[in-house]
């Protein structure tokens, strides 16, 4: 497979999706679409933080990742696992910050601190 083509089907998904997310958030708490975890989900004040912070972050790190890893294949085309590597490490960034924000503004119950 082109690395290009491959980093543009893993990473270019990735930062497609974000955008999507960016741009049509969520209105209400569901069980289909969104940043969904428990504490996201306590109520509609923590819904709209946790995915509006989500969102930013998301397409922050998906964009790295997309640069990052058409860098990657364009020093060293023969590429294999390292794009999808970066796409979950991206991922992985997001959620953590995120429910450390959480953490930061917002009790176990979702009230506000």
């Amino acid at each position: 497979m082109n690395p290009y083509y491959y980093v543009l089907s893993v990473n270019g998904l990735l930062f497609a999706l974000s955008i999507v997310f960016y741009f049509f958030p969520p209105k209400k708490i569901n069980s289909i679409y969104g940043y969904r975890t428990n504490k996201a989900m306590k109520n509609d004040t923590v819904w709209k933080y946790a995915n509006s912070f989500f969102n930013k972050q998301f397409l922050i790190y998906s964009a790295i990742s997309f640069v990052s890893a058409m860098l990657f294949v364009y020093l060293n085309p023969n590429i294999n696992w390292q794009p999808m590597a970066i796409m979950i490490l991206s991922l992985a960034v997001s959620v953590i910050k995120t429910e450390q924000e959480l953490n930061k503004n917002f009790d176990d119950e979702g009230n506000k601190l």
